[in-house]
């Protein structure tokens, strides 16, 4: 019995044992001499394991009693988790290599991260769930303070702890009345706890903390206040990291735990999420908008993007949630992109991030500023880009679930949105003359910043085939 438990979780259990024996390899050689090894080492093996976890075929099975599942749409989230963190792995190690605070701990509590992540999305128990959430979060906060000499860097890492321990407190109280109100942690034994589509009092506000603790992780209105200090602060590979794979596990948990656990109760939590998608697309689309800082104003366009995404969820339908994996495969590769170029922004080998120092960049650089523009438009949702057909699906299925007043509510808010990224363009194609900056020649950043745009553009064809591993997803977590 054991042994077939742990074939099934066995991508965990590989990428796990590699962080604990390359940590204690590195500390008995070379330490951070090792670090641009050890990245190179855990970026292939995390691709490996994406392409082993993408190709383990479609059949759902369960370990460790059902608090461990793994079926299409924990293999879709794991492939676009292990993708987005190898990516900024990978394109992260040179920028860190020379500012001097690549540390060989930094790859390992992203690999650490990531099995986190993995579980996450596998949660098939209340007490998984949180042994998930918990070493995801632990990793997060020492990355965001890598960078030790930095006061803005240590006061992001602490602001993510406080506020972390504080959703953390808040999803534990909601678990425990779950677990009080049902009798079982386990979310297919919740589910049944449901009478005639009803659940009771308290089991509602045991779901309402649970949503609390999650929102908070997904950035979402009104538990989104860590977001800026937190991306601005840490160092822009952090950031980059930040802005992918995590957001795409909190996004899965998400949609697991409402649909594995409280999927007879959809009109109830419907509302909750809609009202919070609501908030999300408009806070981030209107405060973004007196932004200088880029990192900042991604911060605030990751929170608008989260209200998108929630939109999906909040349709509680089969077309929801498809629409959901694909607005976050798209949001993370566009991120990928948009960060590539941000850690290009440098003047005398010192990163830049205001805005403005993009002025007459096109002139200088115009390939990178014309995939720069292409990303930009897209994260806009501007036809054809592929941004515009990840919005397209999430207001679809916010249509169709009945909840046209949030699809027009998205509509407005990506219009509001669409400054602040049209504005980037304005400043590289016709702003004023100004101080310049240089492009860091990097080639694996040139290339992660080419790959993005492309994808944005040649995606529109037939999505690379994530529209049907999506419905796939979907179909195996709505039943």
């Amino acid at each position: 019995m054991i042994q077939a438990d742990l074939n099934v979780i066995l991508p965990e259990i590989v990428l796990a044992a590699f962080a604990m024996l390359a940590l204690v390899g590195a500390v008995y050689t070379g330490k951070d001499k090792t670090a641009p090894a050890i990245v190179w080492a855990t970026g292939i093996l995390m691709l490996g394991l994406a392409v082993w976890i993408g190709t383990r075929g479609t059949a759902t099975t369960v370990a460790f009693n059902g608090m461990f599942i793994d079926d299409s749409f924990a293999r879709f989230a794991k492939v676009a988790i292990l993708l987005s963190a190898a990516s900024v792995l990978v394109m992260s190690q040179e920028y860190m290599q020379r500012r001097g605070i690549l540390r060989f701990e930094y790859p390992l509590l992203v690999a650490l991260a990531a099995v986190g992540m993995m579980m996450m999305v596998s949660a098939g128990d209340l007490m998984s769930l949180y042994m998930g959430l918990e070493l995801q979060s632990l990793a997060l906060y020492v990355v965001a303070s890598l960078r030790r000499d930095s006061l803005k860097s240590t006061e992001a890492g602490l602001k993510y702890f406080v506020l972390g321990a504080l959703s953390s407190g808040l999803l534990l109280y909601g678990a425990s009345l779950v677990y009080g109100y049902s009798g079982t942690t386990l979310f297919s034994g919740i589910i049944q706890t449901a009478v005639h589509g009803e659940v009771s009092l308290g089991l509602l506000f045991g779901l309402i903390f649970l949503i609390s603790g999650l929102a908070f992780k997904v950035s979402a209105v009104p538990f989104h206040m860590w977001t800026p200090d937190v991306y601005e602060g840490s160092p822009t590979p952090v950031t980059a990291f930040f802005a992918t794979a995590p957001k795409v596990a909190a996004m899965g948990l998400f949609a697991r735990l409402m649909h594995d656990a409280f999927g007879a109760a959809v009109s109830d939590w419907s509302q909750v999420i809609a009202l919070i998608a609501v908030a999300s697309m408009f806070l981030g689309a209107v405060a973004a908008i007196g932004q200088t800082d880029i990192k900042r104003l991604m911060a605030y366009s990751s929170i608008a993007h989260m209200g998108f995404a929630l939109m999906g969820l909040a349709a509680g339908t089969e077309l929801g949630v498809q629409a959901m994996l694909i607005y976050m495969a798209i949001y993370a590769t566009m991120n990928v992109g948009t960060f590539a170029f941000i850690l290009t922004m440098e003047r005398d080998g010192a990163p830049v991030t205001d805005i403005r120092a993009l002025n007459q960049y096109a002139r200088r650089q115009p390939g990178r500023a014309l995939a720069m523009l292409i990303l930009m438009f897209s994260l806009a949702g501007v036809p054809p880009m592929l941004g515009f057909f990840g919005k397209f699906y999430v207001l679809r299925a916010a249509y169709e679930a009945g909840l046209g007043w949030l699809a027009v509510a998205g509509v407005v808010a990506s219009v509001i949105g669409a400054f602040y990224y049209l504005r980037i363009v304005y400043y590289m194609y016709f702003g004023e003359e100004g101080h310049e900056i240089e492009a860091n020649g990097s080639p694996v950043l040139w290339g992660f910043l080419m790959a993005s745009a492309a994808v944005m553009l040649l995606g529109v064809i037939n999505m690379f085939g994530v529209e049907g591993a999506a419905a796939a997803a979907a179909a195996t977590l709505v039943n």
